[in-house]
């Protein structure tokens, strides 16, 4: 009698929150869609693949896009995170690992074993069977070539941000900031990393098409010898990819990286970031916030940015020439190059940075002089057949097999509902790593916070998936400035008192710890005074 008597006086109710009939509805119509596909993967002999594709795809949207009109768009506008952590599928309960262990799973298979997706043998795939051959009819009307086992990834990639991206919309439908950065990721997404490089291999299917939008190290292979003699070889237009591609790397992306941080790209225009803050949103919370999260994810990161260098850099040195009457980039010459330009980034960090990054210099002279040390083994004990030891085919698949696609692809989004939902940019993502450094160094971009307004409710910590506890800056009024911020703006967007403010502004007093008021320790007037 007395527990039934404290249930019902409890403010709080701790049970899951119940869905509405509709959504049940909603529910049964996606499950249906992907029996459809499972049924595919088991060899059924469908009578129409273009209709039970189209049925599928439709179904899984329709259900996606009914359950989520369903839970939003009944309720007022505003912050719609209650009963995550009471969700098992969010809490890291048994539906978590569930869905976690059949992600990871997929991608396992679709990267290493695709015959068991029904992937053909034959250069055209015309013997194509199971889940991959229901994907032909599409894959025959954009590029007149049937299904890869990548076309595959991509439409349902594509179709969970597009889905997905519609709930975020509506979940976020009071903050602008948020629906122009979701559209801006499903155009970028539909676009140019799924239709235009189909219709590009309509055009010249010679040309390396992948994904127009990525660069280097993110795009790994882009510098890679097939891909360099495909651009080459096509002309014009071939050469202009391959410029900007270089272009990208050394002035665009840092100009925009000055002007708004690393969110332009990871939060605005990547595939990757897309997928995480959509189809992940349900998981952002499961971002540990822990220090030692936090020194794991700054040796891990660096670790596979310097990885990226290295590798990338012997990956270009094993097809250049000793001499050079074949090519005037010879391998010495490039070796010598690499090593110029990173000294040079080196030193004008330590010049002109050194005393604001305190003790991550120490750690930055670590990597660099790690970096260079490699380079310089693989120039002096490498040979046209080895490099490190290791024949020099092998090393140029190693980069894309371990961090390209098991870190990537079967960890950073098969563990969404174990580690959160950008575990990869997070820990292991060398585009991000880049980004955050030019970020931390010279963006104009920062989070500015009203301490004396915030009530420690601690959203915003909770909703940030990049692991940062932000309540602990918001609590000082201390502007936040870190490397690992993609700018996704969540945080501000769940504060409840209008505390955090994405903003660009000059770099004068970008970084503010000192001028937090805090006992006797800051001279007011004088604070006020510089201001």
């Amino acid at each position: 009698m007395s527990n039934k008597l404290n249930h019902s006086m409890s403010l709080a109710k701790p049970d899951a929150l119940d869905i509405t009939n509709k959504q049940k509805i909603a529910l049964a119509l996606g499950i249906i869609g992907l029996f459809i596909l499972a049924l595919a993967l088991f060899n059924t002999n469908f009578p129409n693949k273009g209709i039970f594709l189209s049925l599928s795809l439709g179904l899984i949207s329709v259900g996606t896009i009914f359950y989520s009109r369903e839970a939003y768009l009944n309720k007022l506008e505003g912050i719609k995170n209650d009963g995550q952590w009471f969700k098992s599928v969010s809490s890291r309960g048994v539906w978590g690992w569930t869905l976690g262990v059949v992600l990871t799973t997929f991608y396992i298979v679709l990267y290493f074993y695709p015959k068991y997706l029904g992937l053909g043998s034959a250069k055209d795939l015309s013997d194509n069977s199971g889940l991959i051959s229901l994907f032909d009819p599409l894959s025959q009307i954009l590029s007149g070539r049937n299904a890869s086992q990548w076309f595959v990834y991509g439409t349902l990639y594509t179709i969970a941000i597009l889905a997905f991206g519609y709930k975020f919309i509506l979940k976020y439908r009071h903050n602008r900031y948020q629906q122009i950065r979701t559209i801006s990721v499903m155009f970028f997404q539909l676009g140019f990393a799924f239709l235009i490089p189909e219709f590009m291999y309509v055009m010249n299917n010679d040309l390396p098409y992948y994904d127009l939008k990525s660069v280097w190290p993110l795009n790994y292979y882009i510098f890679d010898e097939w891909s360099v003699k495909g651009f080459l070889s096509n002309g014009n237009i071939g050469l202009a990819l391959i410029v900007f591609g270089i272009l990208s790397i050394f002035v665009i992306t840092p100009i925009l990286t000055y002007k708004f941080g690393k969110r332009w790209y990871c939060s605005w225009v990547c595939g990757c970031g897309g997928l995480a803050e959509t189809a992940g949103d349900s998981f952002r919370h499961l971002s540990s916030k822990k220090r030692s999260a936090w020194r794991i994810e700054r040796w891990l990161i660096h670790t596979v940015l310097v990885f990226s260098v290295v590798m990338t850099t012997a990956m270009v040195y094993t097809y250049l020439g000793y001499k050079s009457n074949d090519f005037w980039l010879t391998r010495g010459v490039f070796i010598s190059l690499v090593i110029a330009f990173l000294t040079i980034i080196f030193v004008g960090v330590m010049y002109f940075k050194r005393q604001e990054l305190g003790k991550d210099a120490k750690y930055g002279a670590i990597g660099f002089f790690v970096t260079i040390a490699l380079l310089l083994i693989m120039h002096f004990t490498g040979t046209t057949e080895q490099l490190f030891f290791v024949k020099a085919s092998s090393l140029r698949s190693t980069y894309g097999i371990y961090i390209g696609s098991i870190f990537s692809g079967v960890i950073g989004t098969g563990f969404y509902p174990i580690l959160g939902s950008r575990a990869w940019c997070r820990f292991g993502c060398p585009m991000a790593a880049i980004l955050g450094f030019q970020q931390r160094l010279f963006s104009k971009f920062r989070i500015t916070t009203n301490g004396g307004q915030c009530i420690s409710c601690g959203n915003c910590s909770n909703s940030c998936e990049m692991g940062i506890d932000v309540r602990h800056y918001a609590q000082k009024g201390e502007n936040i400035v870190r490397s690992s911020c993609v700018g996704c703006g969540i945080c501000s967007a769940v504060c409840p008192r209008g505390v955090l403010k994405l903003e660009n502004d000059s770099m004068k007093g970008r970084i503010n710890p000192t001028e937090v008021l805090l006992g006797n320790d800051v001279d007011l007037m004088k604070l006020l005074n510089n201001k």
